[in-house]
């Protein structure tokens, strides 16, 4: 019981082991132990009412916390009783660590025993998998030893067969009727076949092999297989001609299984070579006349040979498209019957070409003779050779369509390439004949028309100097020009269609071109030529009315007249060869724009080809210029002369000194620089258009040089009055502000010091 020394003495156990497991909660706990001596604190629906408190004493303080010493004797309690059940826990821990000590020994002990029993089971498991190999191993030998004893047997067997049949091949040449059933039973061919090509090749085999020995020893040992392979030979050919004609009548009633199953068996006979030939041979389009010559009416239609190009070209792409709808059906039956679908495509495909192809090809394109060209009107080059390009386009666009149906291993770019070699071996010759063919009659239409209108001026307007006066287009036309380079744009074109190999193409087109630089050269240098010789006809023409001083009044107005004549032609011829120097200066613009846009492109990818081109080009310009330069040089002669005409006719020795000094000055030009300046203004105009660029400041400077120093040879023939010097100024600043059109300040600076 407790005393009031220790209340708490005498308290039950507050305490359990039971109190710490599961979820513990110290507030519960607590709450648990001062519940009953604080039942104040309890929760409003179970609180009991409070006793009330004692009575105070008289004389004492009231205590603060009465339940304090209770409170105090039972968390007093309760730690003695958490020390004893630590040390309940504390020994309970150490038996379970004893026991666990024990436990894992045990457990150690029996680990080390099971290690042991598995490694002998490991060592016993390795024993089986090698006894397990070894015993696979030798059931392996064993099948082997089965299955190549089974092979030999059935060798052995076939052998004795082969050995038995080849007896019977063995017999008199010839004769064949004591055969087995098996070659002349229809159900067994295929196997027929097949012991028949064995038979064979043992038999040449042998016979071959024993062809190195000597004759007694050859005709020992081989004679009877030599018999052998003569009756096999025999016998396959009827054997392969018996199939063949099966083939051939499954075919007639579209029979595919039965042509697939003769297919088959001949495939045994040289790889079935002779059964893909045999099929691919009868075609109708092969062995059909109507066939090929409804192609030829086809392409050709009713003009026959003289077909134009464009009619041929679209002949041809109706006639290639129902070839290839043809083979496009042959390759389904072909890929139905036959084991080897691909390798008769290709035979097919390659008779297309060389048989069907290249027959309406040799009807088409007849190659002329380039000793003994054809006229141009009909059959001429031009035409072989735009066939030519329209054919070659249209049969690569069917062998690109061919080779989308398909054909096997067969290059059928090389075999298109192969029917044209013939023609392109020779393309550039022909194109070049061409060309020359077509300036040569352009020529000559030219001179026709020249001609024509020569006449029709007749011969009072030849007398008249018409000659002189001939129309600037029978010199030079750009409209000419132009159709030299559409030839020869056409020839190019036809080039790059025709080769894809770019230094072929290359060294192709430079000899093309060359073609057009002569063309071009020759034309516009002959125009030029042509052009000199009016201003030399009318150089000769002043020359012949030179006449002296000691003439009648009558004579000299004749001589007059005529020179004003002269000077009138000159004039003319003057302007039809500037006429000629700008329409040469166009050609020449649209050669280098030719040359430019197409030309270059093509020369370009091979070395050398282009800077060599260039250089041709510039050295057939350069003839031209020459030509033009010697033109430009008379022009300013022609120019020259009427000038100094001029200055002869029409100044006088008053014009510069008047006899009656004393009078007014007169401030006009004289006659003659007046007529000089109207005449320079009139005839130069064609040559300010005509000329261009450093040509036209040469031109004009070489001119100005000129007239200086003709008109300071003239005025130092003059003595001069005050006045006469006076309108000599008024000449010289008539000249200097016409020469100031020239654009050429030496030639201003040459007047002005004349001036000063």
């Amino acid at each position: 019981m407790p005393t009031p020394a220790d209340p708490a003495a005498a308290l039950p156990l507050t305490l359990d082991l039971e109190d710490f497991k599961g979820d513990f909660s110290f507030d519960a706990l607590f709450g648990g132990l001062v519940d009953e001596l604080l039942p104040e604190y309890r929760g409003e629906d179970d609180a009991a009412p409070a006793p009330p408190p004692p009575p105070p004493v008289l004389g004492a303080a009231p205590p603060v916390f009465p339940a304090v010493d209770e409170l105090l004797g039972l968390f007093k309690h309760s730690c003695k009783e958490l020390v004893d059940l630590r040390k309940q826990i504390d020994k309970r821990l150490q038996n379970l660590k004893k026991e666990v000590a024990v436990q894992d020994a045990k457990h150690r002990k029996t680990l080390g025993e099971l290690e042991k029993g598995v490694d002998g089971l490991f060592d016993s498991f390795a024993r089986l998998d090698s006894r397990i190999s070894s015993v696979g191993q030798t059931a392996a030998k064993i099948g082997d030893h089965l299955q190549s004893a089974e092979s030999q047997r059935e060798t052995a067997s076939q052998t004795i067969d082969l050995i038995k049949y080849l007896m019977e091949f063995n017999s008199t040449p010839g004769d064949l009727m004591e055969l087995s059933p098996l070659f002349s039973d229809d159900s067994r061919v295929a196997e027929a076949a097949s012991i028949a090509q064995k038979l064979r090749s043992f038999a040449e085999e042998d016979v071959g092999r024993h062809g190195v020995t000597t004759a007694v020893g050859s005709a020992n040992a081989s004679r009877g297989l030599e018999v052998a392979v003569a009756n096999l030979q025999d016998y396959c050919n009827e054997l392969e001609n018996r199939l063949l004609a099966r083939f051939d009548a499954a075919s007639q009633r579209r029979e595919l299984s039965t042509m697939a199953e003769c297919a088959k068996i001949l495939s045994q006979f040289n790889r079935g070579t002779s059964a893909m030939q045999h099929y691919v041979a009868t075609r109708p389009m092969f062995i059909d006349v109507e066939i090929m010559n409804t192609d030829i009416q086809v392409v050709l239609g009713d003009e026959g040979l003289q077909a134009d190009a464009n009619y041929i070209a679209d002949g041809l792409s109706q006639l290639y498209k129902e070839i290839a709808d043809t083979v496009r059906r042959e390759a389904t039956t072909i890929t139905a019957v036959f084991p080897s679908p691909n390798e008769v495509m290709a035979i097919l495909v390659q008779r297309v070409l060389e048989q069907r192809v290249t027959t309406i090809l040799d009807r088409i394109l007849i190659k002329p003779s380039l000793a003994a060209l054809p006229p141009l009107e009909g059959g001429h080059l031009l035409q072989y050779l735009r066939v030519l390009a329209v054919a070659y386009d249209k049969t690569k666009e069917l062998s690109k369509d061919l080779q989308s149906i398909g054909c096997g291993d067969l290059d059928i770019e090389g075999l298109t390439e192969s029917i044209y070699v013939a023609h392109k071996d020779e393309y550039t010759e022909f194109e070049q004949a061409s060309l020359r063919q077509l300036y040569q009659s352009k020529m000559a239409e030219l001179r026709a028309e020249a001609k024509q209108q020569s006449e029709s001026t007749g011969s009072i307007g030849r007398a008249k100097g018409a000659s002189l006066t001939a129309s600037p287009q029978q010199l030079i036309s750009v409209t000419v020009v132009t159709e030299f380079v559409r030839w020869n744009e056409e020839a190019i074109a036809r080039c790059t269609m025709l080769f894809s190999q770019p230094t072929t193409v290359a060294a192709n087109v430079k000899s093309i071109f060359a073609c057009l630089l002569d063309q071009v050269s020759q034309y516009l240098t002959e125009g030029l030529e042509r052009a000199r010789e009016s201003l030399n006809e009318a150089a000769a023409m002043r020359d012949r009315y030179v006449i002296g001083s000691s003439v009648s009044r009558r004579v000299a107005a004749a001589a007059a007249s005529a020179a004003e004549a002269a000077a009138s032609a000159g004039e003319s011829s003057f302007r039809s060869f500037m006429i000629a120097v700008q329409r040469c200066a166009s050609s020449v613009a649209i050669l280098q724009q030719y040359f430019s846009n197409t030309i270059s492109r093509l020369l370009l990818p091979v070395d050398g080809a282009h800077p060599s081109a260039c250089e041709d080009m510039g050295s057939a310009v350069s003839v031209v210029e020459a030509a033009a330069h010697k033109g430009l040089l008379q022009c300013i002669d022609t120019v020259m002369s009427e000038v100094e005409r001029l200055l002869s006719s029409e100044q006088k020795a008053t014009d510069y000194r008047t006899p009656d000094d004393g009078a007014l000055p007169d401030h006009r030009p004289t006659n003659a620089c007046i007529r000089i300046v109207a005449y320079l203004s009139r005839v130069l105009e064609v040559a300010f258009n005509a000329l261009e660029g450093f040509n036209k400041q040469s031109f004009l400077t070489e001119l100005g040089n000129r007239l200086h120093k003709g008109l300071l040879n003239h005025w130092q023939k003059f003595t001069f009055s005050p006045s006469g010097g006076l309108r000599l100024k008024r000449d010289i600043t008539e000249y200097g502000d016409f020469v100031r059109s020239f654009n050429a300040p030496s030639i201003d600076e040459k007047f002005e010091l004349l001036g000063m």
